[in-house]
């Protein structure tokens, strides 16, 4: 027992003169590592700016900026993901969509203007009165015939597009039907018959002062169905 004891006082003066901490691994060697001392600051792509020389950029007193020297600044243009290339690239796979759920599908997940079952926009704004030119609606589109256009027809005389067309007046359409409009320029024709199939009011009453004549065709055969 005695023995014993005196192990015990042994084990407990050297524990009391050794540091505390040496049982740690390396304790010494990292005390001894010295802090850094510099005074840089990360931010995002900031890394990037290191390797990049912008010294004559920054001298704003002797630097002219030009159309052929602009350039945006180290780091602020990020490469493009690439999805689909394997997993190595992050968005491999599934290229960020997940495995599963309606998003995860091919095509369209929601159809435009769904909004989650929640009364859509399209539904809470006021409607204005008036034709509807909305999906579902079909709207007929003239080609635009301005008066100014028919100053070269000679007095006493019947137009339309194809002579107009074939004097050079106006130019091909891709409609086949036709309606009359005031210009910007001045109407100097007179007594000329128009047809068309369709006249806009003040085209009607221009025509008609000069003493013209204005003819509706009708779309499907382009007989005259209104004088």
């Amino acid at each position: 027992m005695k023995a014993v004891a005196i192990v015990l006082i042994v084990i407990a003066g050297l524990a009391a003169s050794s540091d505390a901490f040496s049982f740690v691994p390396r304790a010494r060697s990292l005390s001894s590592v010295p802090k850094s001392t510099s005074s840089l600051s990360m931010k995002l792509y900031d890394w990037k700016r290191r390797e990049a020389d912008e010294s004559a950029i920054n001298d704003l007193d002797n630097y002219e900026f030009t159309l052929d020297n602009l350039k945006p600044a180290p780091g602020s243009r990020k490469a493009k993901t690439r999805k689909g290339r394997g997993i190595a690239a992050g968005q491999g796979a599934t290229c960020g969509f997940g495995m599963r759920g309606q998003k995860s599908r091919s095509g369209r997940s929601v159809r435009a203007g769904f909004e989650g079952g929640q009364n859509p926009l399209y539904r809470r704004l006021p409607k204005f009165v008036g034709k509807p030119t909305g999906p579902g609606h079909t709207k007929k589109i003239y080609n635009i015939i301005k008066l100014d256009q028919l100053n070269s027809v000679a007095p006493g005389s019947t137009c339309s597009f194809e002579s107009l067309l074939e004097s050079k007046a106006v130019t091909k359409s891709k409609y086949d039907v036709h309606k009359i409009v005031v210009g910007r320029n001045e109407f100097t024709a007179k007594d000329i018959t128009v047809q068309a199939h369709a006249f806009t009011k003040s085209a009607r009453e221009a025509i008609e002062a000069a003493g013209g004549k204005c003819e509706v065709l009708k779309p499907s055969t382009g007989e005259v169905v209104e004088a």
